[in-house]
Order: structure tokens, then C-alpha cells, then sequence
């Protein structure tokens, strides 16, 4: 893939010991813990934008901003706006307006959507968004999507919080730069819990996004790990 013009992506998320980022009712159960949550923090103080899916925006409470004023202190000392921008995805366009990140608008929020969107959906998203941007026909084209966002919103660092489907999609089109990892001491279990990356998956091995361990710590009985992607070494 030509990476010219596109964001500098990198994923975080908690995960259980088999792999889950949540139980199978998808109720928001955090599990990471509280120096897990620091380092969400100290993520995105480093990202122009934070990027999350529709289901992740609707089920948890969360406005995926930059926290407290030393990490907005940290974003400015770094050149970046104190509020970094806050970008949904839903191909079918189904936000909740309710939500909790509509609450508070202290920065941009956009939405990435597709065609599937009704005109309804849209204008009821374009009333509650900055920018909605219809990227793809059927399912949003991501790298196009990404490249949008760094042409027209200057992102060049672009978090994602998830979930599993859309690490899933981000895998899938080869986008994904790094990967941060906090593994718990936790089994979940169950066919339909919410993993790392879901989505219709690969088909052969040869297929898989190959990554390369660059650091682990441990703190308490939790593992924090930071991937990269293998060619990138």
C-alpha cells in the first residue's frame, strides 16, 4: 500500500488473557485499571485525533477527550491543540444523539459513514456533528477516509479506541502502524464476547497483519505491551 498522505495510526485497548475487549452483552466493564486508564490518557495527549466506533460511542460513557488540564498542558508543550479532534465511525449511520460524547463540545467531532446512510440518518448526523464525510459506497473506505482526515483536518497521529470491529476493518486494509496492548489476568470466554479484532477476519495465515514486539512492561499482574507493524523495523 502507498502510506503517502495517510495518518499515522495507532490502536489501544485492554484486553482480558483469551483475547476479549469485552463480555459477550458488550456492557462497558472497564477491566484495565487504573494506571491502564493513565495510559489512555497518555495516548492520546500524543494524537491530533481520537477515532472510535459507533457501538463503542453508544454503550460506554466516554467523550474521548484529552482529560485533565495536564494532559492538555502536555498536548500544547508537544505543538497540538489542547483538544485533540474526536472522530466516530458507522457505515449505516446508527448513532445514538443521546450519547454521552454529544454533551460536551469542547472539540470538533466528525463522522466517517457510507452509502448505506440514509438521507434521514445524514441529516440527522450532520445536526449533530462538525463534518460528516460519506467515505465508500457499501463499507466506508478506510484509507481514503484517513487520507480525508489528513488533508482536510491535519491529522497526523490518529488514535483508535475500537472496537473490535472496526480494529478489525483497520487490520483488514493494512493501516494500522502500532498497537498498544494492556493484557489482564482475566478469562472471559464466549463466542459472542467482543475481541481485539473481529469482522470477517482473514482467510489464510499469509494474510495476517504481522507485528513486531518493541516493548513490554509489567505493572502489578498486568503486561503492557507496544507493537509495531513488522515492516516498519
Amino acid at each position: 500500500m502507498n502510506r503517502r498522505g495517510l495518518p499515522y495510526l495507532f490502536l489501544n485497548a485492554a484486553i482480558t488473557a483469551d483475547g476479549k475487549i469485552a463480555p459477550a452483552s458488550r456492557r462497558f466493564e472497564p477491566f484495565g485499571g487504573p494506571r491502564d486508564f493513565r495510559h489512555l490518557l497518555e495516548l492520546r495527549a500524543t494524537a491530533d485525533a481520537v477515532m472510535a466506533g459507533a457501538r463503542t460511542v453508544d454503550l460506554d460513557r466516554v467523550n474521548m477527550g484529552p482529560g485533565p488540564v495536564k494532559y492538555r498542558r502536555r498536548r500544547l508543550r508537544r505543538g497540538l491543540a489542547e483538544y485533540n479532534l474526536r472522530v466516530i465511525v458507522s457505515g449505516a449511520g446508527t448513532i445514538d444523539p443521546k450519547a454521552e460524547i454529544f454533551r460536551r463540545r469542547f472539540s470538533p467531532i466528525i463522522i466517517l459513514t457510507s452509502g448505506r446512510a440514509s438521507k434521514q440518518r445524514l441529516r440527522r448526523l450532520q445536526a449533530l456533528a462538525d463534518e460528516v464525510k460519506v467515505c465508500g459506497k457499501d463499507e466506508i473506505d478506510f484509507p481514503a477516509a484517513l487520507r480525508w482526515l489528513r488533508a482536510k483536518w491535519k491529522v497526523k497521529r490518529l488514535l483508535c479506541e475500537g472496537g473490535g470491529e472496526l480494529n478489525g476493518a483497520l487490520f483488514k486494509a493494512g493501516l494500522v502502524d502500532e498497537v498498544h496492548v494492556t493484557l489482564c489476568p482475566l478469562i472471559l470466554g464466549g463466542r459472542a464476547a467482543p475481541t481485539l479484532a473481529d469482522g470477517a477476519g482473514v482467510e489464510r495465515l499469509a494474510q495476517a497483519a504481522r507485528l513486531r514486539l518493541v516493548s513490554m512492561k509489567r505493572f502489578d499482574a498486568r503486561l503492557f505491551l507496544v507493537y509495531r507493524r513488522a515492516d516498519q523495523l
